[in-house]
Order: structure tokens, then C-alpha cells, then sequence
């Protein structure tokens, strides 16, 4: 019986963490995202940045956690990164003072395609928050494409909303429109809303990316 949990990312995941990302960005954003921009991303250069993420995090809130999906062989699915929000999670004009120390902001929140449907991203999502609700974060903030469906009808199923924010990127002189999303963090789990037992961490111990198909 396969078996899925979550743990905090270790400096020799960097290089699947950076495959994960490369290979669901290809599927998730193809019709999203100039496929040459898709094309011409390094693996090499992501595995660099994440290892740095991973080993040297500006803060002690800053976290990467992956998902593993364990049967006879362990294989790391998926990754979840956050931290504090930054100018990063800001709508074009917003006063920098919106964000307080309560504010959290995902970065990344991806789920292999071939592993979706399995319950990973519910797993990561779920950890994430206990750790923002440990850190005393309040308030979660995420980016989502606009033509991303699966993030955002993922995110709206778990309780989060549109806040009435929006934003364009440049890649490529392509104006790609994205919208955020917020949820806010309960002060305390509610034990009938729980998911399995496999979403503990076992030994608690992301950037500038926007979150991807959790593909759950």
C-alpha cells in the first residue's frame, strides 16, 4: 500500500525538487507561458537556487517541504515553499505597509502531474499552514495565473478567496495576468477537518516563483 507524507526538504533534494518544478511548469503552464520561456529554462540553475533555499533560508519562517509518495521505493512527488510576505506578494501600487509580520505568502506549491489525485498537495498545503500557524502568521497570501484553473479551484476548495487583487507579468514582453488569493489561518486546527495522518512532520528542523497545478 502506497503511502504519502510530508517532511522538510533536505539539501539533497535540490536537484528533484528543480526536476519537479521544470517538468510540471511544461504541462501546467504550456498554454500559460511563451513555450520558449518553458523551453530554455536550466534544471541545473533551479537545483542551485533551491539548495540555497534550502540550506540558507533568509529566516528561520522560510521553509521548503516535499511530499513524498512512498510504496516499495520513496519518490519525491512534490514541494511546498513560504515564508513571510515581501514586496513579492504586493499588487502593483499597494503600500508596502498592507503586509504585516502575520502575513504569510506560498511561492511555490507543486504536485508532479503523474502524481496528482493522490492527496500531495492537500498533505503540503496542510503542513504549511501548521507551520504559519506555529510561526504566529495570521493571514496566508498566494499568487495564481489567471488561466491557471487547477490552483485556483484548488486553493477556492480549501477556503481560500480571490482579495480582489490583480497583476500582469512581463515574461517575455507577454503580459501573463495573474489574481491573489487569501485565506486566513486558524488560530488553532480543528480536529474534524484534519487531513490523514500521513501530513505530520516527522522532524521539524522557496524564490520568486508563482505557485503551480498542486494537481489534488
Amino acid at each position: 500500500m502506497a503511502l504519502g507524507y510530508v517532511r522538510p526538504a533536505r539539501p539533497e533534494d535540490a536537484g528533484e525538487i528543480a526536476r519537479i518544478q521544470l517538468a510540471t511548469w511544461r504541462v501546467a503552464y504550456r498554454r500559460i507561458l511563451p513555450r520558449h520561456v518553458l523551453d530554455n529554462l536550466d534544471e541545473a540553475w533551479l537545483a542551485r537556487r533551491w539548495s540555497a533555499a534550502v540550506q540558507e533560508p533568509p529566516s528561520g519562517a522560510h521553509r521548503v517541504l516535499v511530499a513524498v509518495e512512498q510504496a516499495e521505493q520513496s519518490y519525491l512527488v512534490g514541494f511546498a515553499a513560504s515564508g513571510p510576505a515581501d514586496a513579492e506578494a504586493l499588487a502593483p501600487g499597494e503600500p508596502a505597509e498592507v503586509l504585516g509580520p502575520d502575513v504569510a505568502a506560498v511561492t511555490d506549491l507543486l504536485v508532479e502531474p503523474r502524481w496528482g489525485r493522490r492527496g500531495h498537495g492537500s498533505r503540503l498545503l496542510a503542513a504549511t499552514v501548521d507551520l504559519w500557524r506555529a510561526d504566529g502568521f495570521t493571514r496566508a497570501l498566494a499568487w495564481a495565473f489567471d488561466g491557471d484553473a487547477a490552483t485556483r479551484k484548488f486553493l477556492t476548495s480549501t477556503g481560500w478567496e480571490p482579495d480582489g487583487a490583480a497583476r500582469a507579468l512581463d515574461v517575455e514582453d507577454m503580459l501573463v495576468p495573474q489574481v491573489r488569493l487569501h485565506v486566513a489561518v486558524p488560530a488553532d486546527a480543528d480536529p474534524a477537518d484534519a487531513t490523514p495522518a500521513e501530513a505530520t512532520l516527522p522532524d521539524l528542523t522557496p524564490g520568486a516563483s508563482p505557485p503551480a497545478t498542486p494537481g489534488d
